[in-house]
């Protein structure tokens, strides 16, 4: 199969594309948005990596199977176009948007960077496959921050209402909880639209917060891991508290601890999108999957990776801290996910095993660990 993947240098772009390229022709693009972000607010990965062009050839090197690279910004339309035509795609994987939720809220320029970029990919996209590859499959990351945390059951992207003796079918109510996330609400509600108007055919995946850094072709080459982020702007929670264990610092614990959510390891995003590949959605069909594996609450994590970092020797504490963010933190969540456990997923829980492996691996990169890239430095609490 032909794949294209949008955002193909990021922490789920690159794995993705690594793992697919093994059976299938892969081309990724990239801008190295996500890259300069990173530099300039002193946010960048646990483990340097190369350059995209040079991840594809020392993957080519050392598996034998061969990545297509461009690099460019797919904000702009005739590079999209353009790219389209060329690779005749009969899958696109989108993953490329800002993806941090601080970042988005960090000022009126992150914020509308974060807009312009993560809206206009996607609408670029959209048109490009409706115009050249009709019957491309595409697959959109969404992310399970888009329903926000509501007080009834999450259903697995849509919603049964009756109303005054009527029933009709729904999106779920979307209820974001930072500017990044809601770029991933109108991203839905664009791409709900065209599929309707104009029958093209799209997997939304509604993610929940990944963790890890191990895949199989990752592990081949030091120079293949993905971009390990610990930080407060990229780093999701699981990786932060990680690094934090090993470094000596308090696992920082956003006000009470008792915000659930859903989440996944790193070799699950891949199972969850390959599924998606080798069983497309129907044409003129929007299918959401909620993809994630098991709930917790952030002090469940941080009490999991205190509990295996302390039989390492670690000694690992735990500390509350000020909550940056505008959130519940104690709040109902109760969210479906069986669309891809009935194609087949298996999934990989956060064992202590999975904790120890993790912990290990960071570890032997300590001396990388730089200790102000923890600590929030965003807030849109007021």
């Amino acid at each position: 199969m032909r794949i294209l993947i949008l955002g193909g240098d990021g922490y789920l772009g690159w794995p993705t594309a690594m793992n697919l390229a093994v059976e299938n022709e892969v081309w990724v693009v990239d801008n190295y948005l996500r890259r300069r972000i990173a530099e300039a607010t002193d946010s960048e990965p646990l483990i340097a990596t190369p350059s995209l062009t040079e991840r594809a050839r020392l993957f080519e090197a050392v598996s034998g199977n061969r990545i297509e690279t461009i690099i460019g910004d797919l904000g702009d339309p005739d590079l999209m176009y353009d790219i389209v035509q060329r690779v005749q795609p009969e899958c696109i994987i989108h993953y490329a948007e800002q993806p941090s939720a601080p970042y988005s809220m960090r000022g009126f320029k992150e914020a509308r960077e974060t807009l312009q970029n993560n809206l206009n990919v996607t609408f670029n996209c959209i048109w490009a496959v409706k115009d050249i590859v009709p019957d491309c499959h595409i697959i959109k990351l969404g992310t399970m921050g888009e329903y926000g945390t509501p007080n009834i059951d999450i259903e697995e992207g849509w919603l049964d209402i009756e109303h005054k003796g009527r029933k009709d079918k729904f999106l779920f109510p979307r209820a974001a909880g930072s500017l990044y996330h809601t770029t991933k609400v109108l991203d839905t509600d664009l791409i709900w639209f065209y599929v309707r108007t104009y029958g093209i055919r799209v997997t939304d995946l509604m993610q929940g917060p990944v963790y890890g850094l191990s895949t199989d072709e990752a592990d081949l080459d030091q120079g293949l891991v993905p971009n390990f982020n610990y930080d407060d702007i990229f780093g999701t929670v699981v990786n932060r508290f990680l690094v934090q264990a090993v470094a000596g610092i308090p696992l920082t614990v956003y006000g009470g601890g008792g915000q659930t959510r859903g989440y996944l390891n790193l070799r699950d995003t891949l199972q969850c999108v390959r599924l998606s590949v080798e069983n497309p959605a129907d044409k003129g069909t929007l299918r959401i999957f909620n993809q994630f594996t098991e709930t917790l609450s952030v002090n469940d994590i941080a009490t999991k990776i205190k509990t295996v970092g302390d039989s390492m020797g670690l000694g690992v504490n735990i500390k509350s801290i000020e909550n940056p963010r505008k959130e519940r933190e104690e709040h109902y969540y109760n969210p479906t996910h069986t669309g891809l456990l009935d194609l087949g997923l298996e999934p990989n829980y956060m064992t202590d095993d999975v904790i120890a492996s993790m912990l290990e691996r960071i570890v032997v990169n300590k001396d990388n660990i730089n200790t102000d890239r923890i600590m929030p430095r965003v807030r849109w609490n007021a």
